[in-house]
């Protein structure tokens, strides 16, 4: 019987092989200015292009999810005690907050100052937290009229006393609106008082004396209650400026905040407008939440229910504040905006199994379980039906909350499937495996634990190390385009030690992906300066937008072992989207994801590609780590047909000088009109968009004719082209 299933497990293998070989053939040429590809439209490799393939990923995480996927503009609206990173970790893995008050109040500048604090404005911010007001907001009035302390909210937790000796007097924050979209804002106060019964919310923009806006909110009382009211800045305004908002009292007295919130009028549920419409546009497939680190510490009952009844808590994993203003209800909310699917990673950390199972209740249980009332009384009645289910973040490392060894995650893996499974027999369960790149020892000790309950394992390829200001820019990117091909190989060895274990059908999901270079010191005084912070590829650059689709190919060449990626992420954290001063614009990347999208539900087909072959120089430490030599063609193809018989070709150019002329010979297909060619292209593979220059960088779109059955392109150097040819 052994005998038996070592024999069926090394045919899967054999025929795994084999399928990668059949999907891309290749023969190295001397020419790197030309190159050939042969595509058999009519010999189909493997199953379809799974859907997820170009899913994302989002965290609570500087500013990408609060003023990032989320709509509402203000910091610390909750009033927390506000902790600052000062970069190190507990050997527990928790964050270690900064102490010292000359390390916060650097801290609070800095940051201040990216929130659109005026030089002027940040003595007053400084000396107003000294006297008990919550970071980030400052007096409205000087600091002998405006007195302020701590104080407590109805459910616990800090909020804030305001008390002033005269009218127009109160506490004032600056920041940045999304004024090119729109000019309605929403405001709203969870407040009580004992003898006021009214206050004042205004915008006034940066040099202005007097408010654009204004509105009363009435409705004070003794009691702590919601109270709301909305603004509009007058068109005239200009919209890149920021505004001071101000709440003050028309009169003497002392009021109690527990939360301010100012959102655009636009917002879709709470979530901002613009991020919910690129990340639409580009079809995205798959969204994964909450994390990442943060997770390992995240209670997620912390995040459901009325808003003035969730807790503030620290931000373990990354410093700051978590309001739980954006939980479960939000991120479904925000999945079904988009259109996109959720995925939950649990906390494996410091959570427990009870807790995971509730939360599975709570998406999707129906209303006559105890958490799914829970989720119906808070307004959702129907079942989320989240099917995707992460057990835990990277707890192979040190800087996650309560990491453990190998043989702990075994442990705890088998605690927490039975308990999540039980509480829905369908959920997919993806077990927290450890980077391919950093050897087998945890990976093949969760194979060996857990072979009779594991099905799907993950990858978190955050690859590079740090690299020296020595080395020669184009070689960081050089070795990157070189990561993909050993991945693959790495991939594949994953994928049969899981065969061998006796696990059927083994998946992988790559829950995580982006480039992870990082610039360090000069190694001498005498060293010469080449890679600098503007050089150097990053997830913000052009380069991130060939390193996925590279990373996609390779995928698509292990057939149906990788289920998945969801790349880091939406927005302002690794590659996607950004947001500043409100203004979200993209990355490359978010458009070579978009554009890949289209693959999703084609059949690849066999191919074969002559072109030169470049060696990787190895400046990547962990490149060097992983493989003695690495090597990759010029060319990248991937073929597929799609479901209506139109063919798809996905090409990535990594040559770093000169087109690549390029001859595509379609057998087995008759082309119908002109190929459709859409082209991401860049003078350098750092080039990357900004504020100042939104699209600097973006997708090009032609027409080729067919002649013959042959496609003649001219790809420039760090390119990847998209070409569709009807049928």
């Amino acid at each position: 019987m052994a005998r038996a299933v070592i024999l069926v497990c090394l045919l899967v293998c054999l025929q795994a092989a084999l399928s990668a070989a059949a999907l891309r053939r290749e023969t190295e040429t001397a020419d790197p200015t030309r190159a050939t590809v042969r595509i058999h439209a009519g010999e189909a490799v493997g199953g379809p292009v799974p859907r997820f393939m170009t899913g994302k990923f989002c965290e609570h995480l500087g500013a990408n999810i609060y003023n990032g996927m989320d709509a509402q503009v203000l910091r610390n609206p909750t009033f927390a005690e506000y902790p600052f990173w000062s970069g190190g970790m507990t050997p527990d893995g928790v964050t270690r907050f900064h102490s010292e008050d000359d390390k916060i109040i650097q801290e609070l500048r800095r940051q201040a100052a990216r929130w659109g604090w005026p030089e002027k404005e940040l003595d007053g911010l400084v000396t107003s937290r000294a006297d008990g007001l919550a970071c980030g907001w400052a007096r409205a009035g000087s600091r002998e009229a405006v007195q302020v302390s701590p104080d407590a909210g109805p459910h616990g937790g800090r909020a804030q006393r305001i008390e002033v000796r005269g009218a127009g007097q109160g506490i004032a924050q600056w920041a940045y609106l999304p004024l090119h979209r729109t000019r309605r804002y929403e405001v709203e106060l969870f407040a009580r008082s004992p003898e006021l019964e009214a206050l004042t919310v205004s915008l006034t923009p940066l040099g202005g004396g007097q408010p654009a806006t204004s509105t009363a909110v009435n409705g004070l009382s003794r009691r702590w209650q919601r109270l709301v009211g909305s603004l509009e800045v007058p068109a005239g305004l200009p919209a890149d400026l920021a505004y001071r908002l101000e709440v003050t009292a028309g009169r003497a007295g002392q009021w109690v905040l527990g939360r301010v919130l100012l959102r655009p009028a636009d917002h879709i549920q709470g979530a901002d407008p613009d991020v919910v419409r690129m990340l639409k546009e580009s079809r995205l497939p798959l969204l994964r939440w909450p994390g990442g680190n943060f997770v390992s510490g995240y209670h997620w009952e912390d995040g459901i229910g009325p808003f003035e009844q969730r807790p503030t808590r620290p931000n373990f994993a990354w410093g700051g504040v978590e309001p739980n203003l954006f939980g479960t209800d939000e991120f479904i909310s925000f999945c079904r905006a988009v259109g996109c699917e959720p995925m939950i990673c649990v906390n494996a950390g410091s959570g427990t199994a009870a807790e995971a199972a509730r939360w599975i209740e709570y998406c999707n249980g129906p209303v006559t379980s105890p958490m799914g009332a829970r989720r119906a009384a808070n307004g959702h009645p129907e079942p989320y039906r989240v099917r995707h289910w992460e057990v835990g973040n990277e707890l192979w490392g040190h800087w996650q909350y309560y990491w453990t060894t190998a043989a702990g995650y075994v442990d705890r893996f088998h605690e927490f499937a039975p308990a999540m499974q039980a509480a829905d027999a369908a959920i997919e369960l993806y077990a927290c495996g450890a980077p391919v790149f950093w050897g087998k020892d945890w990976n093949a000790t969760l194979i060996k634990g857990c072979a009779s309950v594991l099905k799907i394992t993950t990858d978190h390829p955050l690859i590079g190390g740090t690299v020296t200001p020595a080395t020669e820019p184009l070689d960081v990117y050089r070795d990157f385009m070189a990561v993909p091909e050993v991945l693959e190989q790495k991939w594949a060895a994953l994928r049969d030690d899981m065969v061998a274990a006796g696990i059927r059908e083994p998946r992988l999901a790559v829950t995580e992906l982006q480039l992870f270079a990082h610039l360090g010191r000069a190694t001498s005084t005498n060293a010469p300066t080449r890679l600098t912070r503007e050089n150097l590829v990053s997830p913000g650059t052009h380069a991130e937008a060939l390193y996925d689709v590279l990373i996609y190919h390779a995928a698509l060449r292990l057939g149906p072992f990788v289920e998945f990626v969801t790349h880091s992420a939406t927005v302002n954290h690794g590659g996607g989207l950004r947001k500043e001063r409100e203004r979200v614009y993209a990355n490359p990347c978010h458009y070579a994801q978009g554009a890949f999208a289209d693959f999703a539900g084609g059949t690849p087909v066999a191919l074969e590609v002559e072109s030169a072959r470049l060696r990787a120089p190895m400046v990547l430490p962990e490149l060097k780590n992983a493989t003695s030599e690495a090597g990759y063609g010029v060319l990248d193809p991937l073929a597929v047909v799609m479901p209506d018989k139109s063919l798809l070709i996905s090409l990535v150019n990594r040559a770093t000088a000169g087109a690549l002329h390029v001859d595509i010979v379609l057998d087995q297909f008759e082309a119908a009109g002109p190929a459709e060619v859409r082209t991401l292209a860049a003078e350098v593979p750092w080039a990357a968009n900004s504020l100042e220059r939104p699209e600097a960088v973006k997708p090009v779109d032609s027409v080729a004719q067919v002649r013959e059955g042959k496609l003649a392109l001219e790809l420039p150097p760090f390119s990847v082209t998209r070409v569709r040819v009807p049928r």
